[in-house]
Protein backbone atom coordinates (compact mmCIF):
# COMPACT_ATOMS: atom_id res chain seq x y z
CA UNK A 1 0.00 0.00 0.00
CA UNK A 2 2.75 2.53 1.16
CA UNK A 3 4.08 1.94 -2.67
CA UNK A 4 0.85 2.69 -4.59
CA UNK A 5 0.78 5.97 -1.84
CA UNK A 6 4.34 6.95 -3.48
CA UNK A 7 3.45 6.40 -6.71
CA UNK A 8 0.25 8.01 -6.87
CA UNK A 9 1.91 11.08 -4.77
CA UNK A 10 4.84 11.07 -7.55
CA UNK A 11 2.54 10.56 -10.72
CA UNK A 12 0.83 14.03 -9.05
CA UNK A 13 3.89 15.53 -8.62
CA UNK A 14 4.98 14.52 -12.32
CA UNK A 15 2.10 15.98 -13.62
CA UNK A 16 1.85 19.17 -12.07
CA UNK A 17 5.91 20.08 -12.26
CA UNK A 18 7.07 18.33 -15.48
CA UNK A 19 6.25 21.48 -17.88
CA UNK A 20 7.99 23.91 -15.62
CA UNK A 21 11.00 21.74 -15.13
CA UNK A 22 11.21 21.39 -19.22
CA UNK A 23 11.26 24.97 -19.81
CA UNK A 24 13.96 25.46 -17.12
CA UNK A 25 15.52 23.64 -18.91
CA UNK A 26 15.30 24.98 -22.38
CA UNK A 27 16.11 28.28 -20.88
CA UNK A 28 19.23 27.22 -19.32
CA UNK A 29 20.47 25.26 -22.23
CA UNK A 30 18.81 26.58 -25.51
CA UNK A 31 18.06 23.65 -26.57
CA UNK A 32 14.18 22.78 -27.42
CA UNK A 33 15.23 18.55 -27.89
CA UNK A 34 17.13 18.54 -25.04
CA UNK A 35 14.69 20.02 -22.23
CA UNK A 36 11.82 17.06 -22.39
CA UNK A 37 15.18 14.54 -21.85
CA UNK A 38 16.60 16.67 -18.86
CA UNK A 39 13.39 17.01 -17.44
CA UNK A 40 12.68 13.38 -17.91
CA UNK A 41 16.17 12.41 -16.52
CA UNK A 42 15.68 14.71 -13.72
CA UNK A 43 12.66 13.04 -12.51
CA UNK A 44 14.03 9.30 -12.68
CA UNK A 45 16.94 10.99 -10.49
CA UNK A 46 13.37 12.18 -8.11
CA UNK A 47 11.67 9.00 -8.18
CA UNK A 48 14.80 7.00 -7.88
CA UNK A 49 15.19 8.86 -3.90
CA UNK A 50 11.32 9.65 -3.74
CA UNK A 51 10.69 7.61 -0.44
CA UNK A 52 13.21 10.88 1.46
CA UNK A 53 11.58 14.13 -1.11
CA UNK A 54 7.98 13.07 -0.61
CA UNK A 55 8.43 14.64 2.96
CA UNK A 56 10.63 17.31 2.07
CA UNK A 57 9.73 20.79 2.36
CA UNK A 58 10.52 21.73 -1.03
CA UNK A 59 10.96 18.88 -3.78
CA UNK A 60 10.35 21.31 -6.49
CA UNK A 61 13.30 23.21 -5.31
CA UNK A 62 15.15 20.15 -5.31
CA UNK A 63 14.12 19.41 -8.86
CA UNK A 64 14.65 22.16 -10.29
CA UNK A 65 18.45 21.76 -8.47
CA UNK A 66 18.91 18.86 -10.18
CA UNK A 67 17.69 19.84 -13.91
CA UNK A 68 19.99 22.89 -13.40
CA UNK A 69 22.79 20.64 -12.81
CA UNK A 70 22.26 18.27 -15.15
CA UNK A 71 22.06 20.95 -17.84
CA UNK A 72 25.29 22.46 -16.31
CA UNK A 73 26.79 19.29 -17.21
CA UNK A 74 24.96 18.74 -20.53
CA UNK A 75 26.30 22.66 -21.39
CA UNK A 76 29.72 21.34 -20.49
CA UNK A 77 30.28 18.38 -22.45
CA UNK A 78 28.79 20.48 -25.38
CA UNK A 79 31.26 23.09 -25.29
CA UNK A 80 34.27 20.24 -24.99
CA UNK A 81 32.27 18.54 -28.09
CA UNK A 82 32.48 21.92 -30.10
CA UNK A 83 36.39 22.64 -29.07
CA UNK A 84 36.97 19.19 -30.21
CA UNK A 85 35.49 19.25 -33.63
CA UNK A 86 36.21 22.78 -34.46
CA UNK A 87 40.01 21.24 -34.36
CA UNK A 88 38.93 19.47 -37.24
CA UNK A 89 36.12 21.07 -39.35
CA UNK A 90 35.05 24.68 -39.87
CA UNK A 91 31.64 25.21 -38.12
CA UNK A 92 28.41 25.90 -40.49
CA UNK A 93 26.50 28.81 -39.51
CA UNK A 94 23.77 28.71 -37.05
CA UNK A 95 19.95 28.67 -38.20
CA UNK A 96 16.64 28.71 -36.06
CA UNK A 97 13.85 26.58 -36.75
CA UNK A 98 10.72 28.43 -37.79
CA UNK A 99 9.64 31.96 -37.41
CA UNK A 100 10.42 33.68 -34.51
CA UNK A 101 10.60 37.36 -33.13
CA UNK A 102 13.70 39.47 -33.42
CA UNK A 103 13.64 40.29 -29.84
CA UNK A 104 13.43 37.13 -28.24
CA UNK A 105 16.38 36.14 -30.74
CA UNK A 106 18.34 38.33 -29.08
CA UNK A 107 17.25 37.66 -25.55
CA UNK A 108 17.61 34.01 -26.35
CA UNK A 109 21.82 34.84 -27.71
CA UNK A 110 22.42 37.39 -24.69
CA UNK A 111 21.12 34.85 -22.15
CA UNK A 112 23.83 32.21 -23.78
CA UNK A 113 26.59 34.58 -23.78
CA UNK A 114 26.42 34.72 -19.81
CA UNK A 115 28.24 32.03 -17.43
CA UNK A 116 25.62 29.82 -16.36
CA UNK A 117 24.71 30.76 -13.07
CA UNK A 118 24.27 34.33 -14.04
CA UNK A 119 21.92 32.88 -16.48
CA UNK A 120 20.49 30.49 -14.24
CA UNK A 121 20.25 33.23 -11.57
CA UNK A 122 18.30 35.21 -14.41
CA UNK A 123 16.03 32.71 -15.74
CA UNK A 124 14.98 31.57 -12.44
CA UNK A 125 14.59 34.90 -10.89
CA UNK A 126 12.84 36.78 -13.66
CA UNK A 127 11.47 34.17 -16.24
CA UNK A 128 9.97 31.52 -13.48
CA UNK A 129 9.45 34.16 -11.04
CA UNK A 130 11.12 32.70 -8.21
CA UNK A 131 12.05 34.61 -4.84
CA UNK A 132 15.77 35.03 -4.16
CA UNK A 133 15.53 32.21 -1.26
CA UNK A 134 13.62 30.10 -3.67
CA UNK A 135 16.82 30.50 -6.30
CA UNK A 136 19.04 29.74 -3.72
CA UNK A 137 17.56 26.77 -2.79
CA UNK A 138 17.31 25.42 -6.53
CA UNK A 139 20.98 26.06 -7.33
CA UNK A 140 22.38 25.33 -3.85
CA UNK A 141 23.94 28.31 -3.43
CA UNK A 142 23.67 31.88 -0.78
CA UNK A 143 20.95 34.11 -0.90
CA UNK A 144 23.28 36.61 -1.22
CA UNK A 145 24.90 34.51 -4.23
CA UNK A 146 21.85 35.16 -5.97
CA UNK A 147 21.52 38.71 -5.14
CA UNK A 148 24.78 39.03 -7.42
CA UNK A 149 25.00 37.07 -10.14
CA UNK A 150 21.29 37.95 -10.80
CA UNK A 151 22.24 41.63 -10.87
CA UNK A 152 25.77 41.57 -12.96
CA UNK A 153 23.79 39.06 -15.67
CA UNK A 154 21.24 42.11 -15.71
CA UNK A 155 23.88 44.27 -16.30
CA UNK A 156 25.67 42.33 -18.83
CA UNK A 157 22.01 41.56 -20.65
CA UNK A 158 21.63 45.36 -20.55
CA UNK A 159 25.19 45.59 -22.07
CA UNK A 160 24.31 43.22 -24.93
CA UNK A 161 20.52 44.61 -25.08
CA UNK A 162 20.55 47.97 -24.35
CA UNK A 163 18.57 49.75 -21.17
CA UNK A 164 15.07 50.00 -22.57
CA UNK A 165 15.10 46.14 -23.73
CA UNK A 166 16.68 44.91 -20.13
CA UNK A 167 14.42 47.61 -18.75
CA UNK A 168 11.02 45.71 -20.28
CA UNK A 169 12.44 42.16 -19.05
CA UNK A 170 12.35 43.35 -15.19
CA UNK A 171 8.84 45.60 -16.28
CA UNK A 172 7.42 42.47 -17.88
CA UNK A 173 7.96 40.52 -14.56
CA UNK A 174 6.24 43.10 -12.89
CA UNK A 175 3.33 43.21 -15.01
CA UNK A 176 2.52 39.49 -14.91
Amino acid sequence: MLLDDASAEFNDFFERHYAELSRLAYLLTGESDAADDLAADALVALWQRWDRLRSADHPVAYARGVVANMARARIRSAVRERRRITLFWTRAPERTDGPDVAAVLDVRAALARLPFRKRACVVLRHAFDLSEKETAVALGISVGTVKSQTSKGMAELEGALGARAAGELVAGRRNR
